[in-house]
Formats: C-alpha cells, sequence, structure tokens
C-alpha cells in the first residue's frame, strides 16, 4: 500500500498551527465566502456561518496539533465538506430532525471527504471528552487540569498541596471516572460505530 502524497494546501494546515496571520487571511478570503453563501441558502446567516467557521477552523487546529493532521486533498475541498457537516448536524440538532446530505455516499478514492469524516469525528469526541469533564467533582478536574499543565507528578502535587502517592491515586481514579462517564455516554457508542 502506497503512502498518500502531502497535498500542496498543507500550508494553510501549517500557518493555522503557527498562527500566521497572512495563512488564516488566506483562509478568510479564499475559502470562507462559499461556507458564508451555502449556510445562507441553507436556512443560516452571516452570524450562524461565522460561527460554524470558527467552530471548524478550531477542530482542524486541534486535530492538526494533536494528530499531526496531513493534508493529502485540496484545502478548499476539505473545508468545505466539515463546514457544510457543521452546519448539518446544526440544523438537525436545532430540528429534532434527521438531515441527511446527499452526497455522502464515501468514496475510498475522494481523500476530502475521508479527512472530513476523520476531523469530524475527532472534534465530536472532543465535545463528548469535555462534556464528561465538566461532570467530574472540582478535584479531579482541578488535579486532571493540573496534570495537563505540569509533567511531573512531584510537581501536581505541590501545587495542590497534596502528597505525591495521594495525586498518584487521586489521578488514577479521576481517570477511571472519566473513562467511565465517557464509555457510558450514549455518544460513545455513535462515535464508536
Amino acid at each position: 500500500m502506497s503512502e498518500k502524497k502531502l497535498h500542496e494546501d498543507q500550508k494553510y494546515i501549517d500557518g493555522l498551527l503557527k498562527n500566521n496571520s497572512f495563512i488564516i487571511q488566506a483562509i478568510y478570503d479564499k475559502f470562507v465566502p462559499k461556507v458564508i453563501n451555502y449556510i445562507k441558502q441553507n436556512s443560516g446567516d452571516g452570524d450562524k456561518a461565522q460561527d460554524v467557521i470558527q467552530d471548524t477552523l478550531i477542530t482542524i487546529y486541534n486535530q492538526a496539533s494533536e494528530n499531526k493532521l496531513q493534508l493529502t486533498c485540496p484545502f478548499d475541498a476539505y473545508f468545505f465538506i466539515l463546514c457544510k457537516r457543521k452546519w448539518l448536524n446544526e440544523l438537525k440538532k436545532n430540528s429534532n430532525k434527521e438531515v441527511t446530505i446527499n452526497e455522502e455516499v464515501l468514496s475510498k478514492d475522494d481523500e476530502a471527504q475521508e479527512l472530513a469524516f476523520e476531523t469530524a469525528v475527532f472534534g465530536e469526541k472532543q465535545v463528548l471528552f469535555t462534556e464528561m469533564f465538566q461532570k467530574l467533582g472540582t478535584a479531579c478536574k482541578d488535579l486532571l487540569t493540573a496534570t495537563f499543565k505540569i509533567k511531573s507528578m512531584e510537581e501536581v502535587a505541590k501545587s495542590l498541596g497534596v502528597t505525591y502517592a495521594y495525586a498518584r491515586k487521586k489521578k488514577s481514579l479521576c481517570i477511571g471516572k472519566l473513562t467511565e462517564l465517557v464509555q457510558k455516554s450514549p455518544k460513545f457508542n455513535q462515535l464508536n460505530n
């Protein structure tokens, strides 16, 4: 199996990661008008379109920074598909009706569709994690937040004013509770099917 070739539009992903204002402006100039037009033609307005665009850019940024996103298709197609899916999901959420996307027949050759699907699933997993994280008690949230920011458990324990042994044990219990909350969520099964 041959490795997929990196697309020249990877520069947009790299620019987002580096917070390059020139690249971000280029994204807004080249790709955003098409999304705004699509959303306005499909029960939305400019403000809703901007919300979808921001959410999509954040999702792409997070996927790129955490999973080293490698773009193998044009950014335009990838970005538009992601925005379109987010908008259709928003319509579905607000109307409590099924929204079908006619073009959703996923061809293995359609790399933009594949990448968009992977990024959308990644974004939904992040949302689920955040929702379940918020259900944890304050002590667990503080401990886990500290471990995300500080690499050394000794420093985490010191910053929270607890012993190293307590911090390690509590971290294990908190991660267990978070895992349990995530796995018991109905969204978890939807994302894994």
